[in-house]
């Protein structure tokens, strides 16, 4: 029976699954967005998200416990200078898969983006809504300018 057997195998050893993590987990962190195939990229989530939780803390232990699976000392600090601070006020969900419509060509392997998702407050703060309140003000505003 499979109780309690969490995890994907993914055909490898746990050693080589384990270093597979590890660089996919590296790559994603380095670039933000990584293509490979649909069950490693569910796979990561496993993986990136707990690493982004611990980013957050931003406490000495969390950082050690971070390097414990990147292994490389510009990732733990990209991870809890950049992208921990990101999604200060976020719970969860800090990245996403999107399943690509074409398979791999060599195997015909399902292919999957994953992604860091990005904040909603940074895109909302990129390009504010005005209200109908608003317009006249800002129109009121630039005439009184150019007088």
């Amino acid at each position: 029976m499979r109780h309690s057997n969490s995890g994907r195998k993914l055909s490898r050893t746990p050693s080589h699954r384990k270093a597979l993590m590890r660089n996919l987990a590296k790559a994603l962190i380095t670039h933000g967005r990584i293509t490979t195939t649909e069950m490693k990229a569910k796979e990561l989530r496993r993986v990136v998200e707990p690493l982004v939780t611990l980013a957050k803390a931003d406490t000495l232990a969390a950082r050690r416990k971070a390097y414990r699976v990147l292994n490389d000392l510009k990732l733990v600090k990209r991870l809890f200078d950049v992208i921990g601070p990101a999604y200060a006020g976020v719970s969860g969900g800090y990245t996403h898969v999107l399943k690509l419509a074409m398979p791999r060509k060599g195997d015909n392997a399902p292919m999957a983006v994953i992604e860091f998702v990005k904040k909603q407050a940074a895109a909302k703060a990129e390009a504010p809504v005005q209200t109908a309140a608003e317009a006249p003000k800002a129109e009121e505003a630039k005439a009184e300018e150019s007088k």
